[in-house]
């Protein structure tokens, strides 16, 4: 970059339906919000630590979503070269930027009328 602002995005209405179809997606998946909640604010966990956070979810399905999430770049896996080897987790500085997003849908959600 050369120091100026980035411009932003300008959407259609089909462009941003897309948008919003993928980011969704991205975070579907039945742990992925609540891995997403155990790593904000710069958590750092192993493995075991997440799967001790998240005792419904099966190992299986926890590294698949693990993986999935690291490919769509919101988790960063960290290998360190140890017997056993240890495995850190922790979010993307991307990932991290999700927070206010879902703080957004909690309010919205939060605010929702009730029906009499």
């Amino acid at each position: 970059m050369d120091g100026q602002a980035e411009k932003p995005q300008e959407y259609t209405r089909e462009t941003a339906t897309e948008g919003v179809e993928t980011a969704l997606r991205m975070i579907d998946g039945r742990w992925k919000l609540i891995i997403l909640f155990h790593l904000f604010g710069g958590q750092i966990l192993r493995f075991s630590e997440l799967e001790r956070a998240i005792p419904e979810v099966s190992q299986k399905m926890l590294i698949q979503q693990l993986r999935q999430m690291e490919v769509d770049g919101m988790v960063k896996r960290t290998i360190y070269p140890e017997v056993p080897p240890k495995v850190e987790y922790s979010l993307t500085e991307w990932g991290q930027a999700l927070c206010p997003a879902l703080d957004a849908l909690l309010t919205w959600v939060g605010n929702r009328p009730s029906s009499e």
